[in-house]
């Protein structure tokens, strides 16, 4: 492996590593970390970027270094952050006329109030959403905020939008308002409160499985933290995408594009997949700091910028712009 590959390298294999880890319960570790540490990837890439071009052993060896001790204090630190995951511990639900709070107790069962009132172990509950279709909605922009969830589309409504989900802490809220000619569905995680796991069968996670109406021409905003998310929007017509993420699961596909389909991805840790159709004229411009890239059947046309063939004379056209510290990006056709 060359030098500068190592770095990015073993960042991916012991994220991967410890997420594989921690699904398997061998090691237990406070997710609160990642958002409290997140300098720990600042202090890698500048050391990385210190010795880049030096190829020392002991260079090499620092590199190693910060970067297993910088794993090492995300994985196992015990900060006393308000809020834990370690084995043993126990949520409480604290009832009162909002129905807003849920408190958190350590595991001890010496509680002063055991009433059912007072303690829950679990806040879950099934929802369902839906906006009916108008045939006035030329173009529909729908955002979703909320992390900690697996989010599906796969199929479509008659509806405008409808939204099937399964909530283990926190709440969705849908409201809707209109933006000068845009139709504007705000599709929102409320009281979010603790850290939980997701995955499409686990009954102590947040699922959300979306759908769509195809008539009007979609923008789709994304805003989730630790978030496992499957987007096939082949069938619509799509004018953007925008995925502001952390560490997570996100797959794009997108169908042929209008005269512009704009897709921009800026994520921490995470592993990214775009699938764009394999004659769409596609531009994609990287900014991955240490992220891997993966663009098969595309042109290098400079530092950090690629194409496919006929780009520029092609009439509809797919601009793809991705950022990230630490992520594998691939874009493929299909």
């Amino acid at each position: 492996m060359k030098n500068d590959k190592l770095v990015p390298g073993m960042i991916l294999v012991l994220i991967g590593a410890a997420f594989l880890l921690h699904n398997f319960g061998y090691i237990h570790f406070q997710w609160n970390n990642i958002w409290h540490l997140w300098p720990v990837f600042l202090v890698i890439g500048g050391v990385n970027l210190l010795f880049a071009n030096n190829r020392s052993p002991w260079a090499t060896i620092l590199k190693i270094t910060v970067i297993v001790g910088g794993f090492a204090l995300i994985l196992f630190g015990n900060f006393n952050y308000r809020n834990h995951w370690w084995p043993g511990f126990r949520y409480h639900y604290n009832k009162d006329n909002d129905d807003n709070d849920i408190n958190f107790d350590d595991g001890d069962d010496n509680d002063s109030d055991d009433s059912d009132s007072g303690k829950m172990v679990k806040v879950s509950g099934d929802s369902q959403f839906r906006e009916p279709f108008n045939a006035a909605v030329k173009v529909a922009q729908l955002n979703i905020k909320g992390g900690a969830t697996t989010y599906r589309l796969n199929d479509t409504t008659a509806d405008l939008f409808s939204a099937n989900t399964h909530e283990f802490h926190g709440r969705y809220q849908f409201t809707t308002h209109q933006e000068d000619s845009v139709y504007v569905m705000d599709f929102i995680m409320k009281n979010h409160k603790g850290v939980w796991g997701w995955g499409d069968n686990n009954n102590d996670a947040n699922v959300a499985t979306i759908k769509l109406n195809t008539n009007p021409e979609w923008e789709v905003n994304i805003d989730a933290g630790a978030t496992d998310l499957d987007f096939d929007l082949s069938k619509y017509k799509v004018r953007s995408v925008k995925i502001n993420g952390g560490a997570g699961a996100f797959k794009v596909k997108v169908g042929q594009p209008l005269a512009e389909t704009n897709i921009n991805v800026s994520t921490g840790a995470s592993d990214v997949t775009i699938d764009v159709p394999s004659n769409a004229a596609c531009h994609i411009k990287s900014d991955s700091g240490l992220s891997s890239n993966t663009f098969d059947g595309f042109n290098k046309m400079s530092n950090g910028e690629y194409e496919t063939s006929g780009f520029e004379s092609a009439k509809n056209k797919i601009y793809i712009h991705i950022s990230g510290g630490i992520s594998d990006f691939k874009v493929h056709k299909y």
